[in-house]
């Protein structure tokens, strides 16, 4: 038995990609495990971006697989969408996968240092928090004073990027985060037709079922991507991104404008969303 581990999850997203460089460049004598909850439902762009940041790190990221996929849970749950209201992909796919992983050592007494992605510009996110006592939570981004874009740059001078889905979508890797702007299912559509049309089979099962939530608040998605609607949302978008553009000074650190969807929608990608998704 080991008497410590030291474990920090990847998620597919830049936070999380960046928590996992700075260890590598400040810490190299950690013996890291470096771990992936596989919900078996994130985007492509997801598996491409941690195969570079593999590259980077020289080891492996251990992928844990859920012992019940998305479809039994949704079957569990009534056929009932996960939502802000009710996260129970969160839950199942995430942090079940991970409890199942570490809890052996930790009820033999193993000390886990749990290592989570949580920046110096978001002060009021305390990340997943420690469930048995001998797990250990640590900050490092926060304690360094790392912010947003101290990541985006700490990523650049890494030469391991961003997952490329960050040119059309604001958070998670996660086809059918439920957290997605209505211009990210729009776009969903467009670069991943199959999956947009996987969420909209899951839709019209739950509505037939009785659920009260739609992917989308307030419309399906078949609605939501009619022509019409579809060319007022890009057409909303735009709007917001001028107005936007006019009011905020250029970044110094990329010499432009804040032009991505997250900074459109004034949001931050762990904004509301789950630690463990998009992180």
């Amino acid at each position: 038995m080991k008497s410590e581990r030291h474990i920090l999850g990847v998620s597919g997203g830049r936070d999380s990609a960046a928590l996992a460089v700075f260890m590598r460049q400040h810490y190299p004598e950690l013996p890291l495990e470096y771990f992936f909850t596989d919900t078996g439902k994130e985007l492509p762009e997801v598996y491409s971006f941690l195969d570079r940041l593999e590259g980077f790190l020289g080891k492996p990221i251990q992928r844990l697989n859920p012992d019940r996929d998305f479809d039994f849970w949704l079957e569990e749950y009534g056929n009932f969408l996960p939502s802000p209201r009710t996260r129970w992909c969160t839950r199942q796919l995430k942090l079940r996968p991970l409890e199942q992983w570490i809890k052996r050592d930790l009820d033999e007494g193993t000390t886990i240092h749990s290592y989570v992605a949580i920046r110096s510009d978001e002060p009021s996110r305390d990340g997943y928090q420690a469930t048995h006592p001998n797990m250990k939570v640590h900050l490092p981004l926060r304690e360094a004073g790392i912010d947003r874009a101290g990541v985006i740059e700490m990523l650049q001078q890494a030469a391991v990027g961003e997952p490329e889905y960050y040119s059309w979508r604001s958070r998670s890797g996660c086809t059918f985060c439920f957290f997605q702007q209505k211009i990210e299912w729009v776009r969903l559509a467009e670069h991943h037709p199959d999956r947009f049309q996987e969420a909209v089979d899951y839709e019209k099962t739950a509505l037939k079922d009785g659920s009260p939530f739609t992917w989308s608040q307030g419309e399906s998605l078949n609605e939501l991507v009619a022509p019409a609607r579809a060319a007022q949302i890009k057409l909303d978008y735009e709007k917001r991104r001028e107005r936007l553009r006019r009011s905020r000074p250029v970044n110094p650190l990329s010499g432009r404008t804040a032009d991505t969807i997250d900074d459109i929608y004034g949001i931050d990608e762990a904004a509301g969303g789950c630690v463990v998704c998009h992180k």
